[in-house]
């Protein structure tokens, strides 16, 4: 029978060893540091998004908002700039619309001044229907309506119409000889022109302070011949 050989005394005996891996010490209720353990090592704090690497955060970030900002003026002036016109243009439509519907309306009693124009001219504008030609002229003129066309006044194609031409050696440029028909006028608006005779000056007539011929400066010369 074979004997299992003896250790020596420097010898360590083998077995199971037992290693307590709890966190919690069951005695003291003490949280254990886990042998061995190395701290986590610090990590860096992450950049927020747009920021310049190196620690330039805060730069890129005002950097954006300020450019967030000048886009949003310049929207903002935009949209500002589009009402203005739009304000302007609703305006200006406003008056057009009601200067139209004035013209209309007085275009409508052209006529009738007309008659009362004529029968002022033939004194026939007496009792009531004066009364009435004077009310009714009255009205048009606080609406704007201007009557306009003189004799002697010069001749403007623009507010005039000559129905008759002539030539005339008591005008110096193209003036009226006749009134027609008188113009109105609301404003700068010509409802109807002046209808006019019209006369230019006579190409044919002396030049004021011309010598005539056999004058006094012909006598003179013949004084001196004889």
């Amino acid at each position: 029978m074979t004997t299992p050989p003896t250790r020596g005394e420097g010898e360590e005996r083998e077995g199971p060893v037992i290693r307590d891996k709890r966190r919690i010490d069951p005695e003291t209720g003490a949280v254990r540091d886990p042998a061995g353990a190395q701290p986590a090592p610090p990590q860096a704090p992450v950049p927020p998004a747009g920021a310049a690497p190196g620690g330039g955060g805060a730069p890129a970030a005002d950097g954006a908002l300020q450019t967030q900002l000048a886009e949003r003026t310049a929207d903002l002036q935009r949209l500002k700039a589009e009402y203005d016109n739009y304000r302007k243009r609703v305006e200006r439509d406003r008056v057009a619309v009601r200067e139209q519907a004035l013209a209309n309306v007085l275009n409508e009693l052209l006529p009738v001044l007309d008659d009362i124009g004529r029968a002022r001219d033939h004194d026939e504008l007496v009792g009531g229907f004066k009364s009435v030609g004077e009310a009714l002229e009255a009205v048009t003129g606080k609406l704007g309506l201007v009557r306009y066309g003189e004799k002697g006044e010069p001749f403007d194609p623009t507010v005039h119409e000559a129905l008759m031409h002539g030539y005339s050696a008591e005008v110096t440029e193209t003036s009226v000889t006749d009134v027609l028909q008188p113009g109105y006028r609301i404003g700068e608006r010509i409802l109807r022109p002046a209808r006019v005779a019209v006369a230019e000056p006579d190409p044919n007539a002396a030049a004021p302070g011309a010598a005539e011929p056999g004058g006094a400066g012909d006598g003179g010369q013949g004084g001196g011949k004889s």
